[in-house]
């Protein structure tokens, strides 16, 4: 991951409904299951709100360097130039994304999936 040239990030996405929106209103967030490098990565949420490329909802999550399944709940994903708050009945596009610093990223992604409670 470079800032130079103007660099500031990579990401790997995933479309959630093939060009429609994902309704997870009855789901409590996200679970991921990943192996990586021990930095700190983002898990950036896109909705049928987020029209403009820089928008987003986001949450970060450590990857440390042994598969491990996280819970990344809804409520932890911060708007980011948006004013509406994240419609989870409205989910486009999940990216996993190295972000806004200089580092070696590294993240491997066994599994994607929604959770419903404290499971």
């Amino acid at each position: 991951m470079s800032t130079e040239n103007n660099g500031g990030f990579v990401q790997m996405a995933l479309d959630l409904a093939d060009g429609e929106a994902l309704d997870a209103s009855s789901y409590a967030g996200l679970e991921i299951e990943v192996f990586g490098n021990g930095e700190r990565y983002n898990a950036h949420l896109r909705t049928t709100d987020t029209r403009l490329p820089w928008q987003a909802y986001r949450a970060s999550f450590s990857a440390e360097p042994q598969w491990r399944r996280l819970l990344l709940p809804f409520s932890d994903f911060a708007p980011h130039r948006i004013d509406q708050p994240l419609r989870r009945d409205r989910l486009r596009r999940l990216g996993l994304v190295a972000i806004g610093r200089p580092f070696t990223a590294e993240l491997c992604v066994a599994r994607v999936a929604l959770y419903r409670g404290d499971d």
